[in-house]
């Protein structure tokens, strides 16, 4: 009963388009492959999958580390087996020292720039207190395992060991000792991944929270793709690592309760009888229980213990650790149930201080069950024996099994109430979700983030969306949402998606939003959800613990899904263009009937709707000549130019009966040609949704896919055939393009009638002839009929 059609108002695309240097065509749906995607090889093929020879390096870590709470300085050793699996000798190793960033000349801080003509006090804090200290790396031994000492070289946030003996390709091993320290950074005043908070304003208790993270030196990445991995750290773009096993020895105070990646591998050294006990209850239970109540916790804030305790912790197949220390912790667990052999059960557990209750003894550990849920049913389940949420001075940062967040509730200055905001109890739930997200992208997952920060932030905060929307379906969500990202499209300043961490404006929108909100448009509205989400599992469960590139993901999504999505890359991800489809005309058409009179008559409504001449109209009152004088009247000035003439009649005659049996079928056909003419004025090729209301109450949709734009990226009529009448016309209906404007999208004016020709060759029309007339030199006639 329906019918569609597509035509454009330029000409076919051309053989070769790279090299088009002349009009103003460009082909958005051009491929990327031998452009901008690199060429696929042994290690990487044209699939996106890793390819036959994919290697990566592994290196295992076995760490002791102090904290000295007083001086609030972390002193340790390591020792560290790197294997070369890649089939290049090594002669040297980068390693990341992200602590120097602290340090006054650090180009970090030496490129810091300022704008405008105010200042925080919050910024006049920190500028004193980096004039009163200083952060950053002491190295004091570097060791072969011999025990001699190796060369190095420090250069800003970056190290480099020169061994005595290349590390061998194919397997070669090597071992080295480090041995450092640093004084942790006051997080509040200088801000930072790490550091420590301390409770010291009157009527607090007086102790501290420490978090570390980018706390010991840690080997760079040598891929197949880049080599070293060695750029140096900036603060904004993170970092990217090997895997590896650890064994870490934290040795704190006796009184602190330690959060850290891994599993504590001396529970009877450090915990209560009672509190193992506990932690065992939790494995089961169906609610988070107590292994540190807050009384307990409440009880170490007041009676400060002496001595100190060592925590083991040991952690397999890792890119990184964290962990957390305080007095001040109390302590949740719950058991989350996995249907996955290899780990089927996840501890999730939170460490917070009396100060982040009742908060997040509501909220966090559940978080954490609901991110292993949804994360693992969107990517892969989680390999991991435990999640961990600590609050402190962090506002949200991840590592493997362990993520720093920030919210608390407020306590009233006067009454001494606590009660927490509306965007406190959202704001918890997620963070949460988006940092124990992040032990997918990119803990396991694991992207290059200084290189390309959406890999990490913008497919994390993608699957965040999806997940706060199954936790509240009227989840006050910040990124995601297509309609929420048109202003940012339309901005200045912006850079596209494929920039470099560190040179990327609006971080937030660009790194985060931007692709969350691509990634739902392609799920929801390109895609669809079965494509899309089997596609992205692909992805995820290919490059699972490895170390993927963008190119890897586009190549995937399009192998998996088995639909082109070269043009939705390159708009999105390689342009800053933006959404913006505009319906200008509608056109009402009809097929011209096969009865010649019928035909003329249908031409003549068509003309007589529109207006005459002004002119002529404002002429009343004064003769023309035709009107003056008879003698220049003839057959023309007679006859409408548009009655059917005899031999019209005759063609017509003899033309339906010419017709094949389907062919009389189809020229008798009664229905509305609506011809929608679209222009794509933001530059960014979309798929073109249609919402269609008719005379008699229906509707229908036509989601006409982006290809539509592939022979003009800026101006399209598309066709529809109905027999009913339209009455309005949508485009975007449901708001899930990002359409950054709205006021072009609905077209409820003047639909404009056309009658369709028949398409047929002919010859140039002599309508005297047409209707059997002849003249003779002789026997010209005058015409008395008024003329037309």
């Amino acid at each position: 009963m329906l019918a569609f059609a597509v035509s454009v108002v330029s000409t076919p695309a051309l053989a070769n388009p790279v090299e088009q240097t002349k009009g103003t065509y460009e082909d958005k749906f051009r491929q990327l492959e031998g452009e901008d995607w690199p060429t696929p090889t042994d290690y990487r093929n044209a699939s996106g999958a890793p390819g036959y020879r994919y290697w990566q390096q592994q290196v295992d870590y076995d760490v002791q580390v102090r904290l000295d709470e007083t001086r609030r300085t972390l002193s340790g050793t390591q020792t560290v087996r790197y294997q070369n699996n890649s089939p290049d000798a090594l002669p040297y190793l980068w390693l990341l020292l992200d602590q120097n960033d602290y340090k006054r000349d650090s180009i970090a801080a030496m490129t810091e720039t300022v704008s405008g003509d105010k200042i925080s006090l919050a910024e006049v804090r920190r500028v004193k207190r980096m004039q009163e200290w200083e952060g950053g790396f002491t190295i004091s031994a570097v060791r072969d395992a011999s025990g001699r000492a190796l060369p190095f070289t420090v250069v800003d946030s970056l190290l480099r060991i020169d061994l005595g003996q290349a590390v061998a390709p194919n397997g070669g091993e090597t071992s080295f000792f480090i041995e450092w320290s640093f004084p942790m950074v006051e997080n509040k005043v200088v801000g930072g991944r790490s550091g420590y908070e301390c409770f010291t304003q009157p009527g607090e208790d007086g102790n501290c929270i420490f978090e570390g993270a980018q706390w010991f030196p840690r080997l760079a990445v040598y891929s197949d793709y880049e080599g070293w991995h060695n750029k140096a750290f900036l603060g904004s773009g993170e970092f990217t690592l090997e895997f590896g096993d650890y064994r870490v020895a934290l040795t704190v105070p006796a009184d602190h309760v330690v959060s850290a990646t891994g599993v504590l591998q001396n529970p009877d050294a450090v915990l209560s009888a009672a509190q193992r006990q506990r932690l065992e209850q939790a494995k089961t239970a169906t609610s988070p229980v107590y292994v540190v109540t807050p009384e307990e916790a409440v009880a170490a804030e007041r009676n400060k213990a002496s001595g100190e305790k060592t925590w083991v912790f040991a952690a397999e197949n890792v890119r990184d650790f964290g962990w957390a220390s305080s007095r001040k912790f109390a302590w949740d667990a719950l058991g989350v149930k996995q249907d996955y052999a290899e780990q089927p059960l996840v501890m999730a557990m939170s460490f917070f201080p009396k100060e982040a209750r009742p908060l997040w003894d509501a909220y966090s550990t559940k978080a954490i069950a609901h991110t292993i849920d949804v994360y693992g049913k969107f990517a892969f389940p989680y390999p991991y024996p435990v999640a961990q949420s600590v609050n402190g001075p962090v506002g949200g940062m991840e590592y493997p099994m362990i993520t720093f967040n920030g919210p608390r509730p407020v306590k009233d200055k006067k009454t001494g109430n606590l009660t927490y905001t509306e965007r406190a109890k959202y704001g918890l739930i997620g963070v949460v979700i988006h940092e124990i997200g992040h032990n997918w992208f990119p803990m396991i997952v694991n992207s290059d983030e200084r290189q390309w920060t959406w890999m990490d932030e913008g497919l994390n905060t993608f699957l965040q969306f999806q997940a706060e929307k199954l936790w509240d379906k009227d989840y006050p969500v910040r990124r995601g949402e297509p309609k929420d990202i048109a202003e940012y499209m339309l901005s200045t300043n912006q850079m596209p998606l494929m920039t470099q961490s560190d040179s990327v404006l609006q971080f937030g929108a660009n790194g985060y939003g931007k692709p969350a909100t691509a990634l739902t448009i392609l799920r929801e509205t390109i895609l669809g959800r079965e494509l899309f989400d089997r596609a992205f599992r692909e992805y995820a469960t290919r490059w699972r613990f490895k170390h993927p590139t963008p190119y890897d993901f586009f190549r995937t999504m399009e192998e998996s899904s088995g639909v082109d999505l070269d043009w939705f890359w390159r708009g999105w991800f390689y342009s800053t263009d933006h959404v913006d489809i505009a319906l200008d005309k509608v056109v009402r058409a009809t097929i011209e009937p096969a009865d010649a009179t019928a035909a003329a008559a249908a031409r003549k409504r068509e003309r007589d709707a529109e207006p005459g001449s002004l002119t002529a109209q404002r002429n009343a009152g004064q003769q023309t000549v035709v009107e003056r004088d008879p003698s220049t009247r003839d057959f023309y000035d007679a006859v409408d130019p548009l009655d059917a003439t005899a031999a019209d009649k005759r063609k017509a005659s003899e033309s339906y009966a010419d017709l094949t049996a389907e062919e009389k079928e189809a020229r008798q056909v009664t229905d509305n040609f609506y011809r929608f003419s679209f222009s794509n004025r933001g530059g960014l090729v979309m798929p073109v949704i249609l919402k269609m209301d008719f005379a008699d109450g229906s509707s229908e949709t036509a989601r006409i896919p982006a290809e539509v734009w592939r022979y003009n990226q800026r101006a399209v009529t598309w066709q529809f055939v109905t027999p009913k009448t339209l009455t309005r016309a949508e485009v975007d209906p449901l708001w899930e393009t990002a359409d950054a404007d709205r006021s072009n999208n609905i077209y409820a004016g003047q639909i404009a009638p056309k009658t369709l020709e028949i398409d047929t060759p002919e010859d140039a029309k002599n309508r005297m002839k047409d209707s059997d007339m002849k003249v003779l030199p002789d026997s010209l006639r005058t015409y008395d009929a008024p003329p037309k």
